[in-house]
């Protein structure tokens, strides 16, 4: 089954939460993991069953990043927020390390989103 992790930042959750209200139906498909408070946003606005992790500051992202590293994870939609400064910065940049390192499908706008899904649905094809 295709696994997918969901990331947003506290300004992008609002814009990843309208993508997956857009794409739920497919993203019922998936065995989908994501950070903490975003992982519980998303359930509370669209019912998808997501993995929570802890959230990014407290370790979230190097959870995911330890996913991805063990192969676990086929793509990571992650919307960041690159005009304001994050206190675990030195963790964004080690997971966005790990996706380059892995071959890991990595989308970080809603437009590269859109296009990851339609790559894991024709993969699934």
């Amino acid at each position: 089954m295709t696994r997918l992790a969901l990331i947003a930042h506290d300004e992008k959750k609002p814009e990843l939460i309208e993508f997956a209200q857009a794409h739920r139906s497919q993203l019922l498909e998936y065995d989908l993991i994501a950070t903490g408070t975003t992982g519980k946003r998303l359930m509370e606005a669209t019912d998808l069953e997501i993995d929570r992790m802890e959230s990014g500051p407290l370790g979230g992202d190097l959870m995911i990043g330890a996913q991805v590293a063990e192969g676990r994870l086929d793509g990571i939609v992650f919307l960041r927020d690159p005009l304001t400064a994050q206190p675990h910065e030195p963790d964004i940049s080690a997971l966005l390390r790990i996706c380059d390192v892995h071959d890991t499908a990595l989308a970080t706008n809603v437009e590269s989103a859109t296009y990851l899904l339609e790559g894991v649905a024709d993969s699934d094809d």
